[in-house]
């Protein structure tokens, strides 16, 4: 059997025996490695937040799908982080500068840990939020009512369950960038969330974008790359 010769430490590389984490990515890409948590012990994640901290602490860093222990292993050990239960993420450090405007808009209250986990998300890659909640299409006129608020965002994140049908009327309201996220909310027909996929994978209204089922976070990344990409305020207003 033939042994490749040890490589040494690799530049870009922190190796923690059971992750490798990626040091390099917030040169390349403009954002830090974001921990995910799930399937990972609470002491691992604890210690992915503090050494990814340690090695960008200019920047928020991030990890996602906490379970309960998790959480309270990161208080514990991290108080200065800021734990959400409701979106199930912790965050270690101060964005910085925010760029641009996302606008996170549920359809219900059901829809929240989804929409909690794209805010926080958006935070962190650099992004201002504007959070828009409950205004499903069962009442129109709740949609409309914050049309404006659509409007002045640089991109949208339209989370619903269900049928799935609130990003294409708020895409046919706003010519603003949309990224739609499908729930797993609803009852027996709606396949944990495959109806609302569809759904919006089939949106009649144009520049709607989608990510997959309960996707947050990727939903977050996209959109405050867009914002942060926008024309400046005063330009756009004017």
């Amino acid at each position: 059997m033939t042994h490749l010769p040890d490589q040494g430490p690799q530049p870009g590389v922190h190796d923690l025996g059971y992750a490798r984490l990626d040091t390099d990515r917030l040169e390349r890409t403009g954002d830090a490695e974001v921990v995910y948590g799930a399937g990972k012990t609470p002491s691992q994640v604890v210690e992915l937040l503090r050494t990814l901290h340690a090695t960008h602490p200019g920047h928020a860093v991030l990890a996602t799908r906490l379970t309960e222990e998790a959480q309270e292993a990161v208080t514990a050990a991290l108080p200065e982080a800021v734990v959400d239960p409701v979106g199930r993420t912790a965050v270690l450090g101060e964005p910085g500068v925010l760029r641009g405007t996302v606008a996170v808009v549920a359809a219900g209250t059901s829809d929240a840990p989804v929409a909690a986990e794209a805010a926080t998300t958006a935070r962190v890659f650099g992004a201002d939020v504007d959070i828009i909640t409950d205004v499903g299409v069962a009442g129109l006129h709740r949609v409309l009512g914050v049309r404006e608020r659509l409007d002045a965002a640089d991109c949208l994140i339209v989370v619903a369950g269900m049928e799935g049908a609130l990003p294409s009327v708020v895409g046919g309201l706003v010519g603003v960038p949309l990224v739609a996220v499908p729930t797993s909310v609803g009852y027996g027909a709606s396949f944990g969330g495959l109806a609302a996929l569809l759904g919006m994978l089939n949106s009649c209204a144009p520049g709607v974008s989608v990510v997959n089922i309960d996707n947050g976070f990727g939903a977050g990344v996209f959109a405050a790359r867009v914002a942060r990409q926008s024309v400046p305020r005063e330009t756009k207003e004017a």
